[in-house]
């Protein structure tokens, strides 16, 4: 699950905290970086684990109904939604169950949070088309679900203060994860039953090892690259540059230096990317032509063993 762009997004985040924080102590500031990844995997099952938490609430609303139907005399209610397929297959998965063992804090802690997100569901559009619908299948049931995750669940503010307050990562984490728990969702299938996989924390040890090579590079040969930086910026205005510009571009430059695999094209693109998000609205133009400009001259001087591209 713990995908390069997590990392790249992360490895910037941390050098950052790392050059602000003047402690310096790289051994502890990698252990950061590992554990800050663990805690994205956390966020992973943990939203996956929250369908399971609506569901129990829903199942509170019906034995609510089911007894006053019983007292009135009236139609019992629908169990559809309380005993949808997919929830329960979800709610019965062994690595999740697993997960759940080892944690301290439950959706079950938060039942305000729960009846309030569930009440929104119900009142929802996607629910009530579901619950008038007379197909009764596990796809359906499936498809509900990732209906209501991207409607209600990926964009919500209250449950973002939420898991705010749980955790100073998962702000940061939480619009990444969300990809990944959608991705899981439909890969669910019912023949699978409780043994249905989830994704695993890393896809290889690969992406572990580039984590910690990227940040020591970064780390350990920061002046160098930014002697590079210097010494390409002849005609940029290099002393005006945002400090998380710096650190952005330092980090890209490690990338290219560290990762012979890595084309240097996919490398100016990704950083870009995370330029237009954590520095100013001009910085990601800036950071691409200084990238780019630093490429040339890296390969140039013999610094740099790869092909460039025509971008």
């Amino acid at each position: 699950m713990i995908n390069r762009e997590l990392i790249r997004t992360k490895i910037v985040q941390l050098t950052y905290a790392y050059y602000q924080n003047g402690s310096k102590n790289i051994e502890s500031a990698e252990k950061e970086l590992i554990f800050s990844l663990s805690k994205a995997y956390d966020l992973y099952n943990y939203l996956l684990a929250l369908i399971v938490g609506i569901t129990g609430e829903s199942r509170r609303h019906l034995e609510v109904a089911q007894s006053r139907a019983k007292r009135e005399g009236t139609p019992m209610p629908s169990q559809k939604f309380a005993y949808n397929r997919f929830a329960m297959q979800l709610e019965g998965n062994k690595m999740l169950l697993d997960f759940m063992e080892n944690q301290k804090k439950t959706w079950n802690d938060e039942p305000e949070f729960l009846k309030k997100l569930y009440l929104q569901i119900t009142e929802s559009q996607i629910y009530k088309d579901y619950m008038a619908d007379e197909e009764d299948s596990y796809d359906a049931d499936r498809e509900l679900w990732r209906k209501l995750y991207r409607t209600l669940i990926q964009n919500n503010e209250s449950l973002d203060a939420l898991l705010e307050e749980q955790s100073l990562y998962w702000n940061d984490d939480k619009e990444v994860v969300d990809t990944f728990v959608l991705k899981t969702i439909k890969r669910f299938d019912e023949k699978n039953q409780s043994h249905q996989e989830l994704l695993p924390e890393y896809d290889n040890e690969e992406d572990k090892d580039y984590a910690r090579k990227l940040f020591r590079a970064t780390i350990m040969n920061g002046e160098e690259y930014q002697r590079y930086m210097s010494e390409a910026s002849r005609n940029w205005d290099f002393s005006r540059l945002a400090y998380m510009d710096i650190v952005i571009m330092q980090i890209a430059i490690a990338e290219m230096m560290t990762f012979p695999s890595i084309p240097i094209n996919v490398t100016i693109n990704e950083y870009v990317e995370i330029a237009k998000i954590y520095s100013t609205p001009r910085s990601s133009g800036y950071i691409n032509g200084m990238l780019d400009a630093i490429a040339h001259h890296l390969v140039k001087t013999g610094k740099l063993l790869k092909h460039i591209e025509k971008r």
